[in-house]
């Protein structure tokens, strides 16, 4: 038998209205990739915020080499050699990348932080995850890629590591920075370290792992070595049976619909020459879902930053209805009919310190307030118990902070809050991002609820299969222009790959003209 590091052992949680951990027992084996899989809200998070010292458990014990231990916090964590790396990133934007790496565990010489020693090191340890960045850049300007590998590298210079908890670190790299951390992961467990792996890519977990445990509503259903299962199993085990996206049954001529939005020659330049966008031209009619494919840094989401209102100095036309827009601000794109769930819901879509309620309310306060600029709680109130029936937010309170909610449940209160500002265009940035199979099924059911209402939707997604399931018509993106466009037959993924390649060496004939 593998030895076992670390056992939980009947471990409870509780929090108001429900148990999100149900006598739960867990080993974590010395050396080896162990996978942690279920639905959002089975109670995975949970249990690793209780081994990692961020929560306590409300029944139940840790065992550490055969020694049972508590952590007061995750410094005691820590000490004890546990790390985790959290789905949602906990980085300072306004630091550097070494201020980062080194916040809590500075060196100092002479008395005074030893900025030249973090340096040093910050270049060691990304020169490990051969990715190059200069310590001295600020960690805001990084996109989001790139934050999570300065996640990674943090918890990488933690001197005594015998535990690394990975919640969803590969949801926002490209294939290259994955095959980085895969090889990163194999080090470190040849070299004794335990690393505890979430994530809902289910091809990716039997790549990389070596044992898997599954979890359903707070409970442990089933382990096994993951030489011994398939990906089948694994998605019987954790919703009682296979799921697969829904598609559209009914073929439209889109041709004959009404266009609600034509985009002309949107271009974006970018510092130190070249462009991100350049000349990118598309139509979206009434009811459609339109795909955006491409890969990290194709320009998708600038395409959805310029008609938002976030890049002024774009260039090109956004018209609506046959007559040209000026696009000002982002208030204002919302009031011209607009809605956006950005990619990072932490950051740019939900406001932490809030509860549930009020995230939902925010973008449509205005309709709430009274001349004297007083809110109608009881008309907010109404607003948003109806969106949440709507969009099938699973809520005991909506007074509840908002990250005491699951992760796709956060994502449907995004896509709640602009929903009920009543658009006629959403724009839908990586709608799927770290949530699992049964979560995406629900939030494509959403789209197509929407589509069938009239309402047009732009949707960004890097997984194949979901946009080719999803969408009704696909543009390619490759360096910021548009290689492609599909629809019907020609929607395969042999197509999108090779269109999403084919800008590269235009691009960068562009941007050595530039230059």
């Amino acid at each position: 038998m593998d030895e076992i590091y670390l056992h939980a052992e009947k471990i409870d949680k509780i929090y108001p209205g429900t148990k999100a951990l149900d006598q739960v027992s867990f080993d974590i084996k010395r050396g080896k990739v162990n996978v942690l899989i279920g639905e959002n809200g089975a109670g995975k998070s949970t249990l690793m915020r209780i081994i990692a010292g961020i929560e306590k458990p409300s029944a139940g014990k840790l065992y550490l080499q055969g020694k049972e231990v508590s952590f007061e916090s995750t410094v005691d964590a820590r000490a004890h050699g546990i790390a985790i790396i959290h789905q949602e990133l906990c980085l300072f934007p306004n630091l550097t990348v070494y201020q980062n790496l080194f916040m809590s565990s500075e060196r100092t010489k002479g008395g005074v932080l030893d900025d030249a020693e973090h340096r040093r090191l910050a270049r060691q340890v990304l020169g490990r995850l051969n990715y190059p960045i200069d310590p001295d850049t600020k960690v805001g300007d990084l996109r989001v890629g790139q934050q999570q590998m300065i996640e990674i590298a943090r918890n990488l210079l933690i001197p005594n590591l015998k535990i690394l908890i990975m919640d969803e670190p590969t949801s926002s790299l490209s294939e290259q920075e994955v095959e980085v951390l895969f090889t990163i992961m194999r080090e470190l467990t040849a070299s004794g370290i335990s690393i505890v792996y979430i994530s809902h890519r289910l091809e990716e977990l039997m790549r990389i792992g070596d044992f898997v445990t599954i979890f359903r509503d707070g409970r442990l259903v089933a382990e096994a070595p993951v030489k011994e299962i398939d990906v089948p199993w694994i998605v019987k085990q954790m919703v009682g049976q296979g799921k697969s996206y829904p598609t559209r049954t009914e073929a439209i001529d889109w041709s004959t619909r009404e266009k609600v939005l034509e985009v002309r020659d949107l271009t974006l330049p970018k510092s130190g020459g070249g462009y991100l966008l350049n000349k990118v031209s598309f139509d979206l009619h009434k009811g459609e879902i339109l795909g955006l494919y491409g890969m990290l840094g194709a320009g998708r989401t600038e395409v959805f930053e310029c008609i938002m209102g976030l890049r002024p100095e774009h260039t090109g036309k956004i018209i609506m209805h046959g007559k040209e827009i000026k696009v000002t601000t982002l208030s204002n794109q919302i009031k011209n009919g607009f809605a956006w769930l950005p990619e990072d819901r932490q950051r740019d879509g939900l406001v932490q310190s809030m509860d549930i309620d009020k995230n939902i309310a925010l973008a449509n306060i205005g309709a709430y307030t009274d001349p004297t600029g007083l809110i109608n709680n009881a008309k907010e109130d109404a607003a948003v118990a109806s969106m949440i029936a709507d969009v099938h937010i699973k809520v005991a309170d909506k007074k509840l902070p908002i990250l005491s909610l699951s992760g796709g449940n956060q994502q449907k209160c995004v896509f709640a809050k602009g929903a009920l500002t009543n658009p006629e265009i959403m724009l839908l940035d990586e709608p799927s991002r770290g949530i699992d199979i049964g979560a995406k099924t629900e939030i494509f059911q959403l789209i197509y609820q929407y589509a069938e209402r009239g309402v047009s939707l732009i949707v960004v997604s890097s997984e194949l299969e979901e946009i080719i399931a999803i969408a009704d018509r696909i543009i390619v993106l490759s360096n910021g222009l548009k290689t492609a466009e599909y629809v019907g037959d020609d929607i395969t993924q042999n197509n999108l790959v090779k269109a999403s390649y084919l800008g590269h060496n235009a691009a960068h004939k562009d941007d050595a003209q530039s230059a």
